[in-house]
């Protein structure tokens, strides 16, 4: 069993900053790509930001700039650096990653349960 848990997640007022966090537990092999998600109200999940095992990023064209997407591989952990905030940004946003466990050595791709963010004044 592996699990990811989200934290970091919050209100915060327009323009703001907030970190989100995820850290990876259970049997635990090594980490591919991690990455955020989000699920507005009404709209369908969508990819924020990923980050692969070499420090490979890829982001949203509407974060560029704003955010930013790192990793402790030491710690299992990805991270997501959100500035200037704006209300657009509200949702649930969810950590994945493609974990590789043992034994027996597979591949998984696992979901947190997410975080909510709430830009409003």
């Amino acid at each position: 069993q592996v699990h990811l848990v989200e934290s970091g997640g919050g209100l915060v007022q327009p323009g703001g900053s907030l970190r989100l966090s995820c850290v990876a537990s259970g049997s635990i092999f090594s980490i591919d790509d991690m990455g955020w998600y989000r699920q507005a109200p009404g709209k369908e999940r969508e990819l924020v930001a990923k980050i692969t095992s070499r420090l490979r990023t890829n982001y949203a064209d509407s974060v560029k700039g704003r955010f930013t997407i790192s990793r402790d591989n030491a710690k299992n952990t990805v991270y997501l650096q959100m500035n200037t905030l704006n209300p657009e940004n509200t949702a649930v946003y969810y950590c994945n990653a493609n974990i590789w466990v043992s034994p027996p050595v597979k591949s998984l791709a696992v979901w947190g349960q997410g975080t909510l963010v709430t830009v409003s004044s």
